[in-house]
């Protein structure tokens, strides 16, 4: 009864799906005829209503969450550092990681010069965190019209709730800004682009992402093998794969060199920081509990584990590989933003599946039902999820109101003149790397700053003239102010 000429209902659009909704490659139109086309077809604006919803969220959050003092780590400021030298034509250093560090020599990220012409015109950490809210809201354009042409345009739209409330985007919002903002876009149109048959599309969105981070060459190289395997099965498409292969070992290589050769060459010490990381501690199976908590978490509310049935979840082992193998705690669990961009690969994943499981004429009738009923579900699972995630903030009046307490540390901070050199930790840090040279702690290599900016509410009972002598022994200090638990170091002259 569920042979080839079953009639397959799709419970979310109008009418009957066919057996494979998969065209082939779409036409590309010109866009004067495409936005013609979405003005007669309001229905069609789906997607982009929906990122637009998704920026004022994201926006909205990331800037509170400024706004009240609340940055989740240095990165902000490093970041902020290297866009500041690109916008005023200046070798990208962050002096956070170390008087005079070379960012390419840490990580490298070059694709954040594309902030620097912005940047100069709003010279803020705001314009980063803006960038990213609207780069993870462009995602959700090629997921959500990826999702409907495979799946009808209801399930598809569901499918861009999830994944725009889904939790590894929420984290990454939450935890300021990072270069994988970048990446999220491009795997997101790669991988639309390989679902609609338009091979060099999808080959053409992953090659950049050897410009975004060193690891995700090898993501890109598995994008590419993504292309090579789904292009044999089209024998129109079968000249590509010799390019997509290509692909696949260019990014690898660039990947490669990038580890052992480039990044050691703008490093001081001629090598990659991050292998001390990559020991693998007391082995794979270190830390298992939180790893085997973070593939739930990837798999079950997201993908409800139909995932399994694409071969695009392969895209997401390049990432999981190199956190599973670390050392490195930070990197097993789901707290920040390293799992943004399993995102797009997830939610693809499963509407491959789903549009599979609706051509297989063989397919159990509970998994053809299944199938239908789980993209309205993962979007309910991804809303469901929210109250303990996030976005849950924007609910709560306190996050949009500054307290005084907030106000009486800014003030302190604005008696730093402009150009200084400031030693601060994580709180001060983004209120100041847009006008001043900022170090962290320790980190001046020799150099004596202007003054020392301390959150000290984790520790208020610390000496912190004691603390500053232990940095600086030659040097002295004395208390130019206090606030909120802020207290502002001023060297003596």
């Amino acid at each position: 009864m569920h042979g080839a000429s079953l009639a397959l209902t799709d419970p979310g659009g109008a009418g009957q799906v066919p057996q494979d909704p998969i065209p082939g490659p779409a036409p590309r139109r010109p866009l004067r005829e495409r936005v013609r086309g979405l003005s007669r077809d309001p229905g069609a604006l789906a997607p982009y209503a929906l990122a637009l919803f998704l920026f004022c969220a994201y926006a909205t959050l990331t800037v509170c969450r400024y706004r009240l003092m609340a940055t989740a780590s240095w990165d902000l400021g490093i970041f902020e550092q290297v866009v500041r030298a690109y916008a005023e034509l200046r070798a990208p250093v962050a002096d956070i990681k170390g008087r005079g560090t070379h960012i390419l020599g840490d990580h490298f990220s070059p694709v954040t010069v594309l902030l620097a012409p912005v940047y100069r015109i709003f010279p803020t950490p705001v314009t980063l965190l803006i960038a990213q809210a609207a780069l993870f809201a462009l995602s959700a354009v090629p997921v959500t019209r990826a999702a409907g042409r495979l799946l009808g345009r209801r399930p598809g739209l569901a499918l861009g709730v999830a994944y725009g409330m889904s939790w590894g985007l929420q984290r990454a919002i939450a935890v300021d800004f990072h270069e994988i903002a970048f990446a999220v876009p491009l795997i997101a149109f790669s991988l639309e682009a390989l679902l609609t048959h338009r091979w060099r599309a999808a080959l053409w969105w992953a090659v950049p992402l050897v410009l975004v981070k060193e690891d995700l060459g090898l993501t890109a190289a598995a994008l590419a093998l993504l292309v090579a395997v789904r292009a044999r099965r089209t024998p129109s498409a079968s000249r590509v794969v010799p390019y997509a292969l290509g692909v696949a070992a260019l990014t690898a290589l660039a990947a490669v060199l990038t580890f052992t050769v480039v990044i050691p060459a703008f490093n001081t010490a001629d090598t990659y920081d991050y292998w001390v990381k990559m020991d693998g501690g007391n082995g794979p199976l270190d830390g298992a509990d939180v790893k085997f908590r973070t593939l739930l978490w990837l798999l079950v509310p997201t993908t409800g584990l139909l995932a399994f049935r694409s071969p695009l979840l392969l895209a997401v082992l390049p990432t999981l590989g190199w956190r599973f193998l670390s050392s490195e705690e930070f990197y097993w669990g789901t707290a920040w933003h390293y799992s943004a961009v399993l995102m797009p690969v997830v939610t693809l994943a499963l509407a491959d599946a789903c549009a599979g499981v609706r051509r297989a004429s063989g397919a159990r009738p509970w998994v053809r039902s299944y199938a239908y009923h789980l993209p309205p579900a993962v979007a309910a699972a991804a809303l469901a999820l929210t109250p303990s995630l996030p976005l849950s903030a924007l609910t709560e009046p306190a996050a949009y109101r500054v307290t005084d307490q907030v106000r009486a540390v800014e003030a302190l901070l604005d008696r730093i003149p402009d150009g200084s050199n400031v030693e601060a930790n994580t709180a001060p840090i983004s209120r100041l790397t847009s006008r001043c040279r900022v170090f962290w702690p320790g980190n001046t290599r020799g150099l004596t700053p202007d003054y020392i900016a301390l959150d000290n509410r984790q520790d208020p009972g610390r000496d912190t003239l004691a603390y500053a002598a232990r940095l600086h022994p030659k040097a002295a200090f004395r208390i130019a102010g206090e606030a909120g638990g802020f207290v502002l170091l001023e060297l003596r002259s």
